[in-house]
Formats: C-alpha cells, structure tokens, sequence
C-alpha cells in the first residue's frame, strides 16, 4: 500500500479529489504528448510541469458504437469491459450469431451502482459532486452523487459551452466555502467538448482560423490560421472500417463524410478552440481551490473517455483502435507526485477508482477489477501490467481487436460479414505513428509535410516479422479468454 489504511486517516485529513474529463480528445493534441501540436492549453501545461504525465493510457474498448457508454462505465465502476451491465441479445441476434457467441453478456453484479465511484466515497466520509454531459453514461452510477448538475453543453457560449460545467464546480466549492464545510470531497468534473459540434467560442474560433461550419453543400472557408494537417492524415482509409452509416462518419455536422484538407483542417481548429476553452475552465476552478487554500491537498486527474481520429489514417470518430484513439490523456498531480515526471505506466480508464481508493485510504469495493496505478505516481514503478487489449465491437460483428507488449502492437479486423479480414502489425518504437503504405504516396506526403520511411508500415505480411506476429496472435486469444471477450476471429479457434 502507498499510504495508510483507512483505518488510519480521519476523513478529515484524506486528500480531496478532482477528477476531469474531456469527451473525445486524443493525448496527441496536447503539447504534453506531442510538442509540434498547435494547441495552447496553459493550464493542462502547468499541471503536467506540477505532476506527471502518464504516456501509456488507454479506454479497453467497446461493444457500443457509444464508445463513451462502456468508457464512462468503466471509470465509475472499475470493472473491465465484458464484465459491465451490458446489452442482451435478442432472438434475431442470436440466430445471426453463427459460431460466435451472441453479443449480450451478463457479467455483471445486480448491485453494481452501490459499489461504483461516488457511492463508494460517499460511504468514506466524503461529499461527492458531479457535473458532466447527459446520456452515454452509468446512469444508475451518477445517482450517487449527492450533488449533481448534468446537462450536454455543446454551444460557442458561456451559458451553451464548457462555462457552464465549470459555473457548477464554481458554485458547489462557495457554498463549501461559505458554509465552512471540512469533509474531503471528490468532484467529477466532466465537459461536453471536444465533443461534436465543436461550435467554439467566437474569439478562439478565430484564433485557430476556424468557423463553426453548418451547410453540408459547402466547404469551409480555407484559412491559413487553421492547424495543419495530422501526420498520419489520410483522404480515406484503405478499407472499410466495419460500421455502415456510422454517425462519426458520415454525420458529423460540419464534416459529414468529407476528408478533404480544407474540412478536416477547419474541424481541428473548431476541435482546439472548444480544447482551449476548457483549458480556461480548468484554470478558473483551480483559482479558487488555491483561494480556498484546498489546491495543496487535492488529486487533480486530467483525462479523456476516448481518443479521436478527426483525419487521422482517414477516419473522423472514436470507433478505431489506432493509438490516437485507443490512447486517453492522462496528467495527475498532488501530494506526493514528483513534479514533471512521467511513465509509461500501461494502466487502463478502468484502473482510475482503484487509484482514487488507493490515494486516499478509502476501501475499494470488491466488484472492482482495476489495478491502482498510485505505486507509478509514487515514482515506485513505471508500469502496472505488460500486456494491453483493445477492442471496438460496435458495428458489425466480430469486430476489431487489438493488443500491445513492449513496442509491438497488433489489430485485426473481422466486419462486414467476412467481407473485410485484415491483420495490422507494427512496432511503434519505429512506427509510432502507424504509418500505411497509403501514407507513402506523393500526393499524401505533400500535404502532411511527411515523408515516412520504407519501414514504416503495416509489418503483418512481411515475412521477417512472422514470428512476432504468431507470437502476437497467440497474446490476442489469451487476453480475449482472460476478459471474457464472447466473439472469436475468423482465424481464431471458435471453441476454446
């Protein structure tokens, strides 16, 4: 254990706790994971120059093309994807179910909610406060809170953007503040943005020469102001991605199902100026924590449920398991943590309540599954586990999986009815961007200003690495038993 039981903390004396997170935003966005990102966010700078930057994140996945719902789920409740209250199949789909397994799943306690985030440290002396986006979330778990203020804020004002949920921070510390309150408390601190529609605010629109872009017959104003292009941005992915009429892909106001650079340059510098706004809402509540004279004694974690495409290898949404989207920001500051440190530390979304129960001497319930990543803070160690799996199982069945040791990373896809049967194999220490052979072409590396090398591409068929990847696809099947994943792969053993 990093610090004393509970038995031996007041609550009076535990540590309060401040747990943020954006909808939809990948780390790379951010200058703490990558410096070449246009960017600003001061606030999120200074919390990783105070604390320390955790480079291995990462959401398990999803059965949903909701991919916040199992994510947010995750969090509160600290159990592992399969294992969540999740969808029952009905009879048309377990006819279709051939050799797989069904998708409904039931692992999960009846009284889950009574053991989820707030509902345990409410049981710990602490008051618990929430304010997020509605929907897309553990419902019977944000019952717990005992102050709550939900509604989705996805507007280019205070009232109607990420103001707001900071307005509901604000106004719950005064009243601690003026009531002279001294239990510890954990706020949930979510936003409805980068989520779409990224209508930003009219000052950092401009800022990034951006416009909230609403008429689907035409293109966005080109503007030089706009960021540039991601390095791995592609016009379109190389195969379908295994999800018909996905929303994030051919919805999305303001992109639809265009890749052109001039959309996809506008819809980053709308995606960076709702980013920079919550920088800005962050940095008022931590303000009056320090006016408060609570700033010294509170966890402050900085996350996402998600990453996000927005171009990347021509994809616009969450429902891949590219590193920019199965990666989540994750900056953590308080007592204890060495300032501008990091690690690789390999922890999950879903290992967040058992860290909390960990820094604060608070018992974790025993339906968690996550491990408590406090040990990495503690400058202790630099990882919790070796192996990662990935999983997006919201559209056409099997799905995707994916799974990561050392520097060697795999993903394969089985949709659309057999239709489409791909196995990626890259090792990211040379190819952390996950370059393909489309991101070689001429036209492409022009625009990106990128120039991958030969060995910067998908390795599954190249037969020098055939070994890595038999050695991969054996990881793969384990984790998929160990989790209780229910579908198996074309080319997995369909009875194990």
């Amino acid at each position: 254990m990093i610090l004393a039981s509970s038995a031996m903390l007041q609550a009076a004396d535990r540590p309060n706790i401040l747990f943020i997170i954006a909808d939809d935003q990948s780390p790379f966005d951010l200058k703490s994971y990558n410096p070449d990102s246009a960017l600003e966010t001061p606030v999120l700078d200074r919390l990783a120059a105070e604390g320390m930057t955790i480079d291995g994140a990462y959401h398990m996945g999803s059965w949903s093309g909701a991919v916040c719902t199992p994510s947010r789920h995750m969090v509160m409740s600290g159990r592992t994807l399969w294992h969540l209250p999740g969808p029952k199949p009905n009879k048309k789909q377990k006819a279709k179910a051939g050799n797989n397994k069904p998708v409904g799943f039931d692992h999960a306690p009846a009284d889950l909610a009574e053991h989820t985030m707030a509902a345990v440290f409410n049981r710990a002396g602490y008051a618990t406060m929430r304010t997020c986006k509605r929907g897309n979330s553990y419902e019977a778990a944000n019952r717990q809170f005992t102050r709550r203020h939900d509604a989705t804020k996805r507007g280019g004002t205070a009232e109607s953007g990420s103001a707001w949920h900071a307005e509901q921070v604000l106004d719950y510390l005064s009243e601690r503040e003026s009531e002279k309150q001294t239990d510890p408390f954990l706020i949930y601190f979510g936003f409805s943005h980068p989520h779409d529609t990224r209508d930003g605010t009219p000052e950092l629109l401009s800022k990034y020469g951006a416009v909230n872009h609403a008429d689907p017959e035409t293109l966005p104003p080109a503007n030089e102001d706009a960021p540039q292009l991601p390095v791995n941005y592609l016009p379109e992915h190389p195969f379908h991605h295994g999800h018909p009429n996905l929303r994030d892909e051919v919805s999305v106001s303001g992109v639809w199902k265009r890749r052109d650079p001039t959309t996809i340059r506008n819809e980053i510098g709308r995606e960076f100026a709702c980013s920079e706004n919550i920088d800005i809402q962050i940095g008022r509540v931590l303000e009056k924590l320090d006016a408060m004279g609570e700033l010294d004694n509170t966890y402050i974690v900085y996350t996402a449920d998600h990453g996000m495409a927005i171009g990347r290898h021509g994809l616009q949404g969450k429902q891949n398991l590219y590193q920019h989207t199965w990666r989540v920001p994750l900056i953590v500051k308080g007592p204890g943590i060495k300032a501008a440190s990091r690690a690789e530390g390999n922890v999950y979304l879903l290992d967040v309540l058992a860290t909390l129960c960990d820094l604060t001497g608070v018992q974790p319930p025993n339906t968690n599954e996550g491990t408590s990543f406090a040990p990495i803070l503690k400058g202790e160690q630099q990882k919790i586990r070796d192996v990662l799996y990935g999983v997006y199982c919201g559209g056409t069945k099997p799905g995707m999986r994916c799974v990561k040791q050392g520097d060697w990373k795999l993903i394969k896809y089985d949709v659309l009815d057999g239709k489409v049967r791909e196995t990626q194999l890259f090792n990211l220490a040379a190819n952390p961007h996950e370059f393909l052979t489309q991101h070689h072409a001429a036209a492409v590396s022009q625009l990106t200003g990128t120039a991958p090398t030969a060995d910067q591409v998908n390795l599954a068929n190249d037969p020098r690495f055939a070994e890595k990847r038999k050695e991969m696809e054996a990881l793969l099947l384990s984790q998929q038993q160990k989790f209780d994943d229910p579908y198996r792969l074309w080319d997995q053993p369909q009875n194990d």
